[in-house]
């Protein structure tokens, strides 16, 4: 199913149902497929030819969401990339994933990115409001491109290094919504969900074509305030969202929270970012009518392939694992770098199995974790991530474990620092409510930890630096870190 095909029901059959809610005002399933329209028009117009790779630097709107319908209706390929990066950045992916020389942004971005592509700057001027004659180009045209090609071009968070782009076919794309969803039937009544994540992240995207499938109504936020979402939940009855876990926190810390009216809510999937076992535990509590799960992917993997069910989420003892593999998906355990099992139960790397891989066959995660007896998978981080200190090798979540158990450190970052003696330090930079000494700090942990796992490059700071999807930005606090002493 060419993902353009999406919204071909509800747009027939019932064109007047709310599609999206966007801040400038709704759009209806008829209006959204008579802009992906115009939009494949305009980029017919621009050159863009079947095969084609189209960067889109915008955020979650109409213009955006129309262009990764409109690309695949003409056979080329939407590459969503962050708004926030620099122009140089943009220019370097665009080189990198093979792209035309062009980009569709919105009115924010297009002076910036003008100096940085050598090609067309298309806006909704020159892609949405055509004032063509919508019949010219009728629902019933047949959409070019087949299961096998590519439907939508996706980035890596690029927390190491240049995001890698991640080409994703559409027979890959269908089976993935359609798995998640029911199929649009005019007499169900339309869930209303909120997108808050990035439109570029596999979560925008694929939240949205999973909504625009079932025919149900998107709340879209372009970009995350949480005073805004909990005035957005109340006001539209959103029943369902997606969240990172820094954006969890700042819902449940923001001074309206214990005033909004959040009772329409049923379910919150986290995930993206590890989740503080004590920000769960409180969330628990806080919004005890919501069914919350812990969803475990990666962009190579269409997103989740483990959930911690709201079930499982009884069980205080596995609040921390991101649950099990979903149905129909293999995982193994395996020591880094190669196809050999470690022990049950030890930590290595997870490597997994399944269709929605976006390349088929088993995918290296770069992932640490262990899998209990019953099958629950336990993260220890990322693989890249992992401190090598003097030949000593772990990861840095147990040591965020053991610091988020201080009662006055509110948020922590534990990070390898380049060192001349030992190679690397155990670094970390700390948010605390109150004063604390860096010798308070090992202290704590010198029961708890290994002697080689003390954090020996200590900061204390305001805030913990984020990327747009909510990831630790690993690399600012690195430099952050470099420039103490020892």
């Amino acid at each position: 199913m060419n993902i353009a095909s999406v919204i071909d029901a509800p747009s027939t059959q019932d064109p007047s149902r709310t599609a999206l809610i966007l801040k400038d005002g709704n759009v209806t399933y008829g209006e959204l497929a008579a802009a992906s329209r115009r939009v494949a028009r305009g980029l017919r117009a621009a050159g863009v030819q079947p095969g084609d790779r189209v960067p889109v630097v915008d955020v979650g709107n109409l213009l955006s969401i129309a262009t990764m319908l409109g690309a695949a209706r003409i056979g080329a390929a939407a590459a969503l990339m962050n708004p926030a990066l620099r122009p140089q950045e943009i220019a370097a992916l665009i080189e990198t994933a093979g792209c035309r020389k062009m980009v569709v942004t919105g009115p924010g971005f297009a002076d910036l990115l003008s100096p940085a592509v050598d090609g067309h700057v298309l806006g909704a001027a020159e892609v949405l409001e055509s004032t063509d004659d919508p019949a010219d180009d009728p629902v019933d045209d047949p959409v070019v491109g087949t299961d096998e090609d590519d439907g939508l071009i996706l980035f890596t968070s690029g927390t190491t290094g240049l995001p890698k782009a991640i080409p994703i076919r559409h027979g890959v794309l269908s089976r993935r919504f359609m798995g998640y969803a029911p199929p649009f039937k005019p007499d169900n009544k339309a869930n209303v969900g909120m997108m808050s994540v990035p439109f570029f992240h596999v979560g925008g995207s694929l939240g949205q074509l999973t909504g625009l499938y079932g025919a149900n109504t998107s709340v879209v936020q372009e970009r995350f305030d949480a005073g805004e979402w909990l005035e957005l939940v109340a006001r539209h009855r959103v029943t369902s969202t997606f969240l990172v876990p820094t954006m969890l926190q700042r819902i449940l810390d923001h001074p309206n929270f214990a005033e909004a009216d959040l009772s329409s809510l049923s379910v919150v999937a986290y995930g993206a970012a590890a989740a503080p076992k004590e920000l769960v535990l409180r969330a628990l509590e806080a919004l005890p009518h919501v069914a919350f799960a812990n969803i475990f992917g990666q962009t190579e993997t269409l997103g989740a392939y483990t959930t911690l069910a709201p079930d499982d989420h009884r069980n205080v003892d596995l609040i921390g694992s991101v649950g099990k593999a979903l149905p129909g998906v293999e995982i193994r355990v395996v020591h880094p770098g190669t196809e050999d099992p470690v022990p049950a139960g030890e930590v290595g790397e997870l490597v997994v199995l399944s269709e929605q891989n976006v390349q088929p066959g088993w995918f290296h995660t770069g992932d640490l974790a262990r899998i209990d007896a019953a099958g629950y998978i336990f993260p220890s981080g990322r693989l890249s991530d992992t401190i090598n200190r003097g030949g000593e090798k772990f990861g840095p979540i147990e040591i965020e474990t053991v610091l988020r158990d201080h009662p006055a450190i509110v948020e922590v970052a534990v990070v390898a620092v380049p060192d001349a003696e030992m190679g690397e330090r155990v670094g970390a930079l700390i948010v605390s409510k109150e004063h604390l000494t860096d010798d308070q700090v090992r202290t704590f942990c010198a029961d708890r930890l290994a002697r080689f796992k003390l954090p020996e490059r200590i900061v204390f700071a305001n805030e913990i630096p984020h990327n747009d999807t909510g990831k630790v930005d690993r690399r600012s606090v690195v430099a952050l870190l470099s420039q103490s002493s020892v």
